[in-house]
């Protein structure tokens, strides 16, 4: 079994808006001491969000996602390896092609794409107006991400919020991309693409995931986050936690910072007997050149 990989996500202001501890994205400084203490506590990938606007209604394409500032990526990219040199993932799946490709120039390790289409309803505090994500991401728009990613020289995150997710995998694989790929399987991010976040729906996943695939897990779900990230240890996946995904550390306890949330990560995994791994092997593990 190879070393745990731990992602730290540590931007919630859109999936959490309740949570007072989380700088504000225009506030690069705050944003990348998030990151980077999250890295310094164990985690071993930064998935970052830089600036962006999230469109407030569906647009004339049928999408309604985030649109994408460069700079400010490029300037929370730059204070984060001041210090730290982790994995560097790219988030925000939603966003459209040509923005996320253009994203690629400033080179990151990893970019996430999703291979489901997007349908995320984030409301989980009524005094807060919901943030709404949707996209369609055709076989077409994949593969045009699997070409670029080549070009570009970076590693693919395929995002999977159900099984047809793998279909689209697949059928990627067949044109002559993504032969070993890096998953990540979200549970109980609400919205239409919605998996339950179960032990079963976990393992359902698992034993459906396409052949030559090194699995990360998300949850979404403060219930029942931390016992679905040891379930995934034990099964000898990777995982994720932050802010993004779930800024509790106890039942109505916001954690003062992400770095309280890799901790509890590191201490399960100690707990479970599985070596944790720096930021140079999880390069070796997932493929990717040193930096």
């Amino acid at each position: 079994m190879d070393k745990l990989i731990i992602t730290v996500a540590c931007d919630s202001r859109t999936s959490y808006p309740i949570n007072h501890y989380c700088p504000p994205q225009e506030d690069i400084a705050g944003v990348a001491e998030q990151y980077i203490d999250g890295i310094k506590a164990g985690a071993a990938i930064a998935h970052i969000h830089g600036i962006r606007t999230l469109e407030e209604s569906l647009q004339a394409d049928g999408k309604q996602v985030s649109r994408i500032d460069h700079d400010g990526w490029k300037r929370l990219q730059e204070a984060i390896l001041a210090k730290t040199d982790p994995v560097m993932q790219f988030g925000v799946a939603s966003a459209r092609l040509g923005e996320k490709v253009k994203l690629m120039t400033l080179h990151p390790d990893m970019m996430a794409v999703a291979f489901n289409a997007h349908d995320e309803y984030f409301n989980p505090d009524p005094q807060f107006p919901p943030k709404r994500m949707m996209a369609i991401h055709p076989v077409e728009e994949l593969l045009a991400y699997a070409k670029a990613a080549v070009e570009h020289k970076v590693k693919l995150e395929v995002e999977c919020f159900h099984t047809g997710a793998f279909w689209h995998l697949e059928f990627v694989r067949k044109q002559g991309y993504l032969q070993s790929a890096y998953t990540t399987l979200f549970l109980g991010w609400p919205g239409g693409t919605w998996t339950p976040p179960t032990e079963k729906a976990l393992i359902y996943m698992v034993d459906h995931l396409p052949k030559n695939c090194i699995w990360n897990v998300s949850v979404m779900n403060p219930q029942k986050q931390w016992d679905l990230l040891s379930l995934a240890v034990s099964l000898g996946g990777h995982v994720r936690v932050g802010y993004e995904d779930n800024p509790y550390i106890a039942p109505g306890e916001l954690a003062k910072n992400n770095a309280m949330l890799v901790e509890r990560m590191m201490k399960i995994a100690q707990g479970l007997g599985r070596d944790v791994a720096t930021p140079q092997e999880a390069r070796r593990i997932l493929g990717l050149a040193s930096s």
